[in-house]
């Protein structure tokens, strides 16, 4: 039996960035669903799950929700996608309940296949028990013929798992409403269940990253650890935006497949199986995940490996049309190039546009209020820094008009402003969570890796309003993950504001986004007694407001923190080929050359 899977789509039809507004031959269910139907031909029978992220984080997905809020009846693109392709069931991912649970039910009342929560139940206000949100588990019923010819019948228990962490990232949908367990002590419930419920196999599709194998129960990544329960036999992993086999993990106890994001790769698993006279048992098994481009030549160009499925494209051409059009209106414009290229070494005018936004913000909405009397300081982290998205992952507007699509670029998700009330001890312990981004550098050494690649960019918080500089012959106080691993450590140092020391137990507003104050990556201060105000606008709309009242904006890109002085050190750092025009605004960066990658590497003498 051959199980294919998609996950992390977030709504990616055509291979196209519509943020950058150019081709994107590596992302699109258009360019996937080639490689489905061949990998369909190849066998008698296959199951097409999908492991959750699908519904939302494009532009594509944007409009289709704010068209809903107006027409309920509107066709979500998405869904009609993967209906055309008779996927067999899915699973939610943390992002399905980013636009609220009204829009989820009324995406998921077009789904032709089944969608599976084992872990995520709806609380009952009057008793406060739980209930399935969405069905704990379902059974696929398929008949599959043998290498003689001969039918089956096989019943397939399918489970779905989310991070438990969605219920703080989306604590704004889900507070008293919805409950997400455990992803390890929920299946070791489920398991039993639909074996006696008479699944001959049961597959989990887990919107969780692989882990390291040995995990807590309430972990984030735990996917390692789920195939090592005794009778789950196949494992779909996602949510970390990583291709497996083939970006490090190890050996899975059990099939695993873990298939990119954005529709980069297909997962396939080839089931062998025996019966034994009382059940049917996997006796052996074969996993890949396919791509649908490839990097080619010394400078990484991405060619296409597959043909765009006609049919799928045309099946969001009207969505799309409507899109692009709202897309190209004007907003105002700016004065300088906006690029997160270097956005990881300090200098990002990205950055520096979305602080002064959101301080202008919060200091109208704070008038008045006791808390308006503190010192303002705001958290900004880059969405597009490179990383698993590759040489294209990056914002490069030109100087010039900004229209609407630049406004996505520059703010990709939909979160909303929140204030909280800071120490100094807090904002140093913040920083440091940060700054253990960068890898440990020995003084004297040459050319070594600035970045941890498993760090994710966004959270990267940098505080606007803060001067200090970063330690980085110390090792890093937490992993990427936001463990502490080295209590002790300290990288930043000399905190001030305003030419004055920071005091431990000084106070201060902090404006972050609703993700970190829900406890995305585990930030220091942003308990819920802690906000000052929270606001229910987007801050895509508040930059967009911001943009437009001011007419022409001209952010500057060096931020008020640097690195230590480490005297005949230097490290190397990527970004995108089309920094290098913009390198000589940023001293002590040397052009070392285009990577295989398709990233440009630089050298930063220190």
């Amino acid at each position: 039996m051959r199980l294919l899977a998609t996950s992390d789509l977030h709504a990616h039809i055509l291979p196209w960035d519509d943020l950058a507004d150019r081709p994107a031959p590596d992302r699109g269910l258009a360019q996937v669903a080639s490689l489905i139907a061949q990998a369909r031909a190849e066998v008698p029978g296959s199951l097409l799950l999908d492991n959750g992220d699908f519904l939302n984080g494009s532009p594509l997905s944007d409009h289709a929700t704010e068209v809903a809020e107006q027409d309920r009846s509107h066709r979500h693109p998405m869904i009609a996608g993967m209906n055309r392709l008779g996927y067999d069931a899915a699973t939610l991912g943390n992002h399905e309940l980013s636009n609220g649970l009204g829009h989820l039910r009324r995406a998921l009342s077009q789904a032709e296949f089944p969608v599976v929560a084992t872990n995520l139940d709806r609380i009952n206000p009057a008793d406060g028990k739980r209930r399935a949100y969405l069905p704990r588990q379902i059974l696929l019923h398929r008949v599959l013929t043998d290498q003689h010819g001969q039918q089956h019948r096989l019943v397939i228990g399918v489970l779905g798992f989310l991070p438990p962490q969605t219920a703080l990232w989306e604590r704004r949908h889900m507070a008293g409403t919805l409950a997400a367990r455990g992803i390890l002590a929920a299946a070791r419930a489920e398991v039993p269940r639909l074996r006696r419920a008479g699944a001959d196999l049961v597959i989990a599709l887990s919107h969780s990253g692989l882990g390291d194998g040995v995990c807590e129960d309430a972990d984030e990544n735990v996917s390692a650890a789920l195939s090592a329960l005794d009778g789950i036999d196949a494992v779909i992993a996602g949510h970390t935006h990583q291709a497996f086999p083939g970006e490090g993990g190890g050996r899975p106890a059990r099939p695993l497949v873990m298939p990119g994001f954005f529709g980069s790769h297909l997962g396939v698993i080839d089931l062998s199986l025996d019966h034994d006279g009382s059940g049917w048992r996997v006796a052996g098994h074969r996993t890949e995940v396919r791509p649908v481009s490839r990097r080619r030549g010394p400078q990484g160009l991405v060619e296409a490996l597959v043909q765009t499925d006609a049919a799928i494209a045309a099946s969001a051409a009207e969505d799309l049309a409507a899109m692009r059009a709202q897309a190209a209106i004007p907003v105002g414009e700016c004065a300088v190039a906006l690029h997160s290229y270097f956005a990881l070494i300090g200098h990002s005018p990205v950055q520096t546009l979305l602080a002064e936004a959101q301080m202008r913000n919060m200091r109208r909405a704070l008038n008045g209020k006791p808390e308006a009397a503190l010192p303002m300081l705001v958290a900004v982290a880059p969405f597009k820094a490179g990383g698993r998205g590759g040489p294209g992952n990056y914002t490069a507007i030109p100087p010039g008009p900004l229209t609407a699509r630049n406004i996505a670029d520059l703010y990709i998700h939909p979160n909303s402003p929140v204030a909280l009330r800071i120490t100094g001890r807090e904002l140093a312990d913040w920083l440091e969570r940060s700054v253990s981004l960068f890898n440990r550098i020995a003084p004297g050494t040459e050319d070594s890796p600035l970045i941890d690649p498993d760090f994710p960019a966004y959270n990267f918080d940098m505080i606007h309003g803060l001067t200090f500089r970063i330690d980085l012959s110390q090792p890093a106080r937490f992993d990427c993950l936001g463990r502490q691993v080295n209590p002790a450590s300290r990288r930043v140092t000399g905190m001030s504001r305003l030419g004055r020391p920071v005091a431990p137990d000084e106070e201060f507003v902090l404006v972050t986004n609703s993700y970190r104050s829900s406890g995305g990556a585990g930030f220091a201060g942003t308990e819920p007694a802690r906000v000052v105000l929270e606001q229910a606008r987007h801050l895509r709309r508040i930059l967009q407001d911001h943009v437009a009242q001011t007419g022409r904006v001209a952010p500057t890109g060096a931020a008020d923190w640097g690195f230590a002085p480490m005297p005949g050190t230097t490290v190397t750092f990527d970004t995108a080929p089309g920094a290098a025009e913009l390198a000589k605004d940023i001293a002590g960066l040397e052009v070392m050359g285009l990577q295989p990658t398709g990233f440009l590497r630089f050298r930063l003498r220190l």
